[in-house]
């Protein structure tokens, strides 16, 4: 999707029904255009218990995009009352998608459109309001496009395209660049001036010490000799979950990490991993506030710009989302909006935030404050690190 005023990070809420008609439709197009080269069959199979069958991401976008926009924006009755539990992330884990009686890939595309006519009679008549709940729904769809690319790649199903994405090189091997960052107060989560998520705010004041951050995210070639040098079977590197968790898994280096191109950013990386390659390194995880404040670092020669490269003293921002050791919980002053199980059902010890985005990220949704999230384990997610680490 073309960059435009509209679909730049952090853009404000729309304020015209025609331009974001005309967005909505672009993120459509791109939908349809994703699922488009795959067979009913592989849009409607389970492809890892621990994502959702194509078919039923499709009918979740339809069923979200009607609660919201047509429903409680437009006031009209649900299409398909019938298919909100179905629909319903949290009464339908990912666990029983597979298995529920839910659309087909055919049906599924056609209460898409169904849906889709509902919220343009919406708009073209009540307008976007505020535009939260509009951009919102907006972003729903862009971020599910990762999502489901996160199932193809997990069944070799994604693109030449894609691929290469993934694969792309971030240049030179310089892991081990470090950026010096100064102690002092640090403004962290969204401004007021840009639409943000609920868990992105209140904006507030922290104080971080000094720290040093590797300017570039760490490479397949880096990995690899961290595995070649007993990575995986070196005890003292990971933590008691960790290792646990490793060996009952048999766990080692991401097929993806170990044939890809020696300077592309390691992916498929889990925390437990990333956090033993850290220890390993003799450096640790930045925590998100850390990552946060080096990505908008401003010096004579250090300007922040939107992360798809570069990022204040970064590098590489923006090609695999980066594991912070940080627990999600809210920020001080947390208020959920508009419903708590978009994040405020997350909060916990549970989730570690992950910050930056990655290569399969929209530009719309991505954000230097924006946080995501993830169970330690899990390695289906576009994810890497870099490293941080004490001054001497």
């Amino acid at each position: 999707m073309a960059t435009t005023t509209a679909t730049r990070p952090g853009t404000r809420t729309p304020r015209s029904p025609a331009q974001f008609l005309a967005d909505l439709e672009a993120a459509r197009r791109a939908t349809l255009a994703l699922v488009a080269p795959l067979s009913r069959e592989d849009l409607e199979r389970v492809h890892s218990p621990i994502m959702s069958p194509l078919a039923w991401d499709l009918g979740h976008i339809a069923a979200y995009e009607d609660l919201w926009l047509a429903h409680r924006h437009g006031g009209m009755p649900l299409l398909r009352p019938d298919l909100a539990d179905c629909y319903d992330a949290f009464e339908t884990p990912r666990a029983v998608r597979g298995e529920i009686e839910a659309l087909g890939a055919a049906e599924a595309r056609e209460y898409l459109q169904l849906v889709r006519d509902r919220t343009t009679a919406a708009i073209s008549t009540r307008g976007v309001g505020e535009g939260i709940v509009c951009e919102m729904v907006l972003r729903h769809e862009l971020q599910h496009s990762e999502t489901m690319r996160q199932t193809l790649a997990i069944a070799g199903l994604l693109s030449p395209g894609d691929e290469a994405q993934a694969g792309r090189p971030l240049g030179p091997g310089r892991d081990q660049e470090w950026a010096q960052i100064p102690a002092g107060p640090f403004a962290l989560g969204a401004p007021d001036d840009a639409f943000a998520y609920d868990n992105e705010r209140p904006r507030h004041t922290v104080h971080t010490p000094a720290f040093e951050i590797a300017r570039h995210p760490v490479t397949c070639a880096s990995w690899m000799r961290f595995a070649a040098d007993g990575g995986y079977e070196r005890r003292e590197w990971w933590s008691p979950e960790g290792w646990a968790w490793k060996a009952e898994n048999e766990i080692a280096p991401h097929p993806a990490v170990a044939s890809g191109h020696p300077q592309s950013a390691a992916c498929h990386v889990s925390f437990y991993e990333a956090d033993a390659f850290a220890t390993a390194s003799g450096a640790r995880l930045p925590t998100e506030a850390e990552w946060e404040k080096a990505a908008t670092w401003t010096t004579s020669t250090e300007t922040p710009s939107s992360p798809s490269g570069n990022a204040g003293a970064l590098s590489g921002v923006g090609q695999v989302w980066e594991w912070t050791q940080t627990r999600f919980h809210g920020y001080p002053g947390f208020v959920a909006h508009p419903y708590r199980e978009y994040s405020e059902v997350f909060f916990g010890d549970d989730y570690r935030v992950l910050r930056g985005g990655s290569w399969a990220t929209s530009p719309r949704v991505r954000s230097l404050s924006f946080r995501n999230w993830d169970l330690p384990q899990r390695r289906q997610i576009f994810a890497g690190l870099r490293l941080a680490r004490d001054p001497e």
